[in-house]
């Protein structure tokens, strides 16, 4: 037995995954299959299908909907173990892992870990700001703003209000763009429903972007049809803005705007989520991800692998690294399994090739932009496309049957159900309510 994790000995070969995104359970769902021990190991016990975070935070959707246990993906032939866990370090010399939990040996290890909130060295930013990387942090925000709302209907304070109902969103990407979107699409069909007494004009949704169009990552058709689109629901776009810092009441930026708010969410980027304890040259600095080859194995190990966000493996067509989004993971793990048994064999690996799927993002009610290839679109087709792809991808029947009845009922209704304050988000406890991802 390996010290406190209570994994059993095994004749066939152990391999650890760290991480259980998508990545890590694309892998996982493989290798149960095969004469290899499988060893998932994760801080948390699910599975968070993150493009669906922002409706988390909006009320369009409860957290069960978008997470999915990670013991009912492990469960096998008797050779799969899950462990819930905080990995502190790797001795690849003697390849065992150490966590919060004890130590695992491997004979393989594949790091899956994912990105985490990049604030570029702002401890302003980190300290004042909320964050949506995880369903927890989804929560805060979603509390957050109902919170501001209940807030504003009582106070006497012309510029307490405006503050409170004032939404500042840092980070044009896929998910700065789909949560403003999504708090427009909340100001316009339920504010004055549910507050009459609250005049919803007075609430106003900012995006800054520091680039000079929304969704940098897309192409530019893409990019002014978004554009369009969130100007129709009443977002406010700041381009060519950058944001200096944010002392919990004003977030101030490059240019003469500032604002004054009580809602500001940090969406600008990410880094990498290494975990400590192989060599320096194995690491990208800059990018905080571990640089890998072809069969996606770690700079200078033979046997230590990386997948997914974590990973960065250059290529002719993606000489940065592949996106940081679901896609690469998702083929990566799939595609390392067939390595790791091919390895396991005495076989020869085969390379990874990324086959690209498209890019989309949606931005409300029957909006949505889509690059496929050489082909981009908008509007009610892209929107369809969108809920297809994000319910085909959701893990479990059951996540796919809720959501769709979700967006269903909210469709119809013009309503988001989820409008629970279940956990209030107090700004003192910052550090503790933020549940940090690393």
């Amino acid at each position: 037995m390996d010290q406190n994790m209570n994994i059993p000995k095994s004749k066939f070969p152990r391999i650890v995954i760290i991480g259980g995104g998508f990545g890590g359970i694309s892998l996982a769902k493989k290798l149960l299959k095969q004469e290899v021990q499988t060893v998932l190991i994760d801080k948390h016990n699910y599975h968070t299908f993150q493009p669906l975070l922002y409706q988390v935070s909006t009320s369009g959707l409860e957290p069960d909907s978008i997470a999915y246990p990670l013991r009912k993906i492990i469960r096998s032939n008797g050779r799969g173990y899950f462990r819930m866990a905080d990995v502190s370090s790797i001795d690849a010399e003697k390849q065992v892992i150490h966590s919060t939990i004890g130590n695992v040996s491997y004979d393989y290890l594949v790091i899956a870990t994912g990105s985490r909130t990049n604030f570029f060295g702002n401890k302003s930013i980190e300290e004042n700001s909320i964050w949506m990387k995880t369903v927890p942090q989804a929560l805060n925000i979603r509390s957050l703003i109902l919170e501001n709302l209940e807030q504003a209907v009582i106070t006497d304070d012309v510029e307490e209000r405006k503050a409170l109902l004032n939404f500042v969103i840092a980070g044009a990407g896929p998910t700065g763009v789909e949560l403003s979107g999504a708090i427009a699409e909340l100001r316009n069909n339920i504010v004055d429903k549910d507050y009459p007494d609250l005049d919803a004009s007075e609430m106003k949704i900012h995006l800054i972007e520091g680039l000079d169009r929304v969704l940098p990552p897309m192409s530019e058709t893409a990019s002014k049809k978004a554009s369009k689109f969130l100007k129709e629901l009443g977002v406010q776009i700041h381009l060519n803005t950058q944001v200096k810092s944010y002392d919990g009441e004003v977030v101030t930026t490059n240019t003469d705007v500032s604002f004054k708010t009580q809602t500001f969410i940090w969406s600008a980027g990410v880094t990498g989520a290494p975990v400590q304890g192989l060599n320096a040259s194995a690491m990208l600095e800059k990018a905080n991800r571990y640089e890998v080859n072809q069969f996606n194995q770690v700079n200078g190990y033979s046997n230590v692998f990386a997948i997914g966000d974590i990973a960065v493996m250059e290529t002719e067509d993606f000489p940065k690294g592949h996106p940081m989004v679901a896609q690469p993971a998702i083929q990566q793990g799939k595609h390392l399994a067939k390595n790791i048994l091919r390895s396991i064999k005495g076989e020869k690996m085969q390379p990874f090739e990324y086959f690209d799927k498209g890019t989309m993002a949606t931005v409300g009610r029957n909006r949505a932009v889509v690059d496929l290839g050489k082909y981009n679109f908008g509007g009610f087709f892209a929107w369809f496309v969108w809920m297809f792809v994000h319910l085909w991808f959701l893990i479990g029947f059951r996540n796919r049957l809720v959501t769709f009845f979700n967006w269903v009922y909210n469709y119809v209704n013009y309503d988001k159900a989820a409008r629970l304050i279940i956990r209030p988000y107090k700004k003192n406890m910052k550090k503790a309510l933020q549940d940090k991802e690393y």
